[in-house]
């Protein structure tokens, strides 16, 4: 394992975690979109099925049931433990428009057409886009608090570091993957306006808004 990949699993457990405290310490899941975790508890259950029928090694095995367990949890927290607080006039993005197409994708481009395959390639095309719900509520909402925007920073940050572990799997292993870069790529565009907005106003103290 190289620096960049351990990098990028590193930002992507904070963002995961910064959530999850986020939520139980306030006692409030307000500002949080509810279908970006369903979305992304579905992007780990239909990626690590894999866990049932191969062992790579303890850190991989780890870290896919930490990302699973944390997923469920979070949504547990949002619709069942915190629910009298979760802002679901907000959270109206059509999820249907994202889960449909890319299962469709998921079929017509894959590397082998097998189930785990397939169900692997839908994890991959759909964690590219699972964060646009969370997008679209702070831009209905005008503006979102500092902890949600830590949270999106590492959660973008982990991509962005994957782009460059690929980078480097091709020069150094020869590994090359076009799914996962392409939608690892499309990914980090939509968090590129979030990025600048983190970087010139909530570093500087100042509230995040995206435009509606």
């Amino acid at each position: 394992m190289n620096i960049f990949r351990l990098t990028g699993d590193l930002s992507h457990l904070a963002a995961i975690i910064i959530l999850l405290l986020k939520i139980w310490k306030t006692r409030s899941c307000a500002g949080i979109s509810g279908k970006s975790q369903v979305l992304f508890a579905l992007v780990f259950t239909t990626r690590y099925l894999d866990l049932l029928t191969s062992f790579i090694s303890l850190y991989n095995t780890t870290m896919k049931i930490i990302y699973i367990g944390c997923a469920y949890a979070t949504v547990y927290l949002i619709y069942i433990k915190f629910k009298a607080t979760y802002d679901g006039n907000h959270d109206t993005f059509r999820v249907e428009f994202l889960v449909v197409p890319v299962g469709g994708l998921a079929f017509l481009v894959n590397h082998d057409f097998s189930p785990l395959e397939i169900l692997w390639t839908f994890s991959i095309y759909l964690e590219s886009v699972a964060i646009l719900p969370q997008l679209f509520m702070i831009s209905k909402t005008g503006e979102a608090e500092t902890i949600t925007t830590h949270y999106l920073f590492f959660l973008g940050l982990y991509r962005a570091v994957y782009l460059i572990n690929w980078i480097w799997r091709f020069y150094f292993e020869g590994f090359f993957d076009m799914i996962a870069i392409v939608a690892g790529v499309v990914q980090t565009i939509l968090y590129c306006d979030f990025f600048y907005l983190y970087v010139t106003k909530v570093l500087k103290g100042k509230k995040l808004s995206l435009p509606a």
